[in-house]
């Protein structure tokens, strides 16, 4: 299959590293100096304790790697709406296109079938352009469960490899199926299902509580688990989150309990938001907490905990957008 990652960075680059190992004509948009020694010297996957490097073509503008058959998205939400009148290029009639983005996707509601089936989430798509510069008909909805990062240019590692996919409209398509099928032959844990929502829902809870927290705090996730106010506080932020989405039909039947055991299974991890804070990177604010605080609003649902959190990593992104030289 012929598949381009735009963005590959950490997530997109150990996705297109596996579909590479496993023979695929595998494209990268990527920029600076990662970008570089992809194209000296390969695409490099860290894991196992050995280095494996896949020769593939790598350009920042999508424009140079023709029309595909798959098109991932592994950018940063706030990056996504710049990119995607770029993309055009890249996709024919049938490109299915799978955002493996963190947070409430700005396709949130696209199919949904609810009140608001069609219409934008304002904090990630103001004006609608997202929507109108990407078809959403090519989206299938993804979510990872995987850690990665660039160690060095040009250079990728991770750990966990599941990837959970589904149309917006909850159907199995044949193209579902049929994709299905090339992740879990290049090596993915796949979870095809037919309530993509609820997938995202569940691993958002995680998100949008440890991130702005370990971000405030730059608290690696042991000293999280260490501390039982913390801990406390994550907690009432999943049950908060719960109710919100349970407003827009999708119930997670997940106690707050046992999403934080999964976490503890991070160990001494330092997450993502954490990450970019210490490098000075913007924050994932919108995608990851501020939808939430606007679907409850919408909602006419209280989040008390949730809103004084998402008030306080607003303000720290500002700040660190100011501190930039």
């Amino acid at each position: 299959m012929k598949i381009c990652v735009v963005g590959a960075g950490a997530v997109g680059g150990f996705i297109g590293a596996r579909l590479a190992e496993a023979g695929h004509d595998v494209s990268l948009v990527a920029r600076g100096p990662h970008l570089e020694a992809i194209r000296a010297s390969g695409l490099t996957l860290a894991a196992a304790g050995q280095r494996r490097a896949f020769s593939v073509a790598a350009s920042a503008d999508p424009a140079d790697l023709g029309k595909q058959e798959a098109v991932f998205i592994g950018l940063k939400a706030y990056s996504i709406a710049a990119v995607l009148p770029k993309m055009a290029p890249l996709l024919g009639p049938d490109t299915m296109v799978i955002p493996a983005i963190n947070g409430l996707p700005w396709w949130y509601f696209y199919r949904e079938g609810g009140a608001f089936q069609g219409s934008s989430i304002m904090c990630l798509d103001p004006d609608g352009s997202m929507l109108r510069d990407l078809d959403p008909r090519h989206i299938i909805g993804c979510v990872v469960h995987a850690s990665a990062e660039v160690i060095e240019p040009g250079v990728v590692t991770h750990t966990g490899k599941t990837l959970i996919v589904g149309e917006p409209d909850g159907s199995r398509s044949a193209r579902l199926i049929r994709f299905s099928s090339v992740l879990e032959a290049a090596g993915f844990d796949v979870k095809v299902t037919d309530a993509i929502r609820t997938d995202v829902w569940t691993k958002l809870i995680g998100n949008l509580s440890y991130n702005p927290v370990a971000a405030l705090t730059l608290a690696r996730m042991n000293e999280i688990h260490a501390n039982p106010g913390i801990l406390a506080l994550i907690a009432a932020m999943m049950e908060e989150a719960k109710v919100v989405a349970s407003a827009y039909g999708v119930h997670i039947a997940m106690s707050a309990a046992d999403r934080i055991k999964i976490a503890r299974k991070l160990g001494s991890a330092k997450i993502s938001m954490h990450q970019d804070v210490e490098r000075g990177r913007p924050l994932e604010v919108d995608a990851i907490i501020g939808a939430v605080v606007e679907l409850a609003r919408k909602a006419k649902v209280a989040t008390p905990m949730i809103d004084a959190v998402y008030e306080l990593i607003d303000e720290r992104g500002r700040h660190l957008m100011k501190s930039r030289p």
